[in-house]
């Protein structure tokens, strides 16, 4: 089972979300709760698998409590999607930072929703399809390059291939079909350009594609 917990300050957006995960037979929401500092204190206490956090909480805002849960100097971070209703960049651009493994519109749809949770389970990160593209271009000015730490090694020729297939929003199933490689092939690209670049995750390895110009 995948546990989830919701945190948003509107209790029928967290009744429609439990409805709708809590439909699959691999999805358990195991709390919902109405701020940001709830959202800390129950996290902490149950270790859900993933956290569905919206942006505007009282208490904490959903950027802090996802810099809290999963930021860069958490030893052991939770897997946080952000779900909100503004599609603004600067949102984005923070949630991510602060170590979000996917951003979604609440209106993306039930579908999108129980795909991104059992996406950020097993370590992909998901976004909305309408801002995928956008959101990643912000990390480089809109288009403008920008300088990034060199890798510690060369990327392979391969590993360059999964990086543009990610920084483009593919999941790991899209980029093995698109690239005729398996799963755990991808993932194994993946993991050695996490170690080469120094990204903790996929986000993070798209965000670099897009700063270094890989994706011009």
């Amino acid at each position: 089972m995948i546990r989830v917990l919701i945190a948003d300050d509107q209790s029928m957006v967290r009744t429609g979300f439990q409805m709708i995960l809590e439909s699959q037979e691999d999805i358990e929401v195991v709390a919902d709760v109405a701020d940001g500092v709830a959202a800390v204190t129950k996290a902490r206490e149950l270790r859900p698998d993933v956290c569905l956090l919206d942006i505007r909480m009282p208490g904490l805002d959903g950027l802090e409590v996802t810099r809290r849960l999963a930021g860069p100097d958490v030893a052991d971070p939770f897997k946080v999607v952000v779900v909100t209703t503004f599609d603004l960049d600067e949102y984005v651009h923070t949630a991510l930072r602060n170590g979000a493994s996917g951003f979604l519109l609440k209106d993306a749809g039930p579908a999108l929703l129980i795909e991104a949770v059992r996406a950020a389970d097993r370590g992909d990160a998901l976004v909305s399809p309408q801002i995928t593209v956008r959101l990643l271009k912000h990390f480089d000015g809109g288009g403008a390059r920008r300088a990034v730490d060199p890798p510690k090694e060369p990327l392979t020729a391969r590993e360059l291939d999964v990086v543009r297939a990610a920084a483009r929003g593919l999941t790991n199933t899209e980029i093995g079909g698109e690239l005729f490689l398996s799963l755990s092939t991808v993932k194994t690209h993946l993991a050695a350009v996490q170690g080469k670049i120094g990204a903790r995750n996929r986000v993070e390895i798209a965000a670099w594609a897009w700063r270094s110009g890989l994706m011009d």
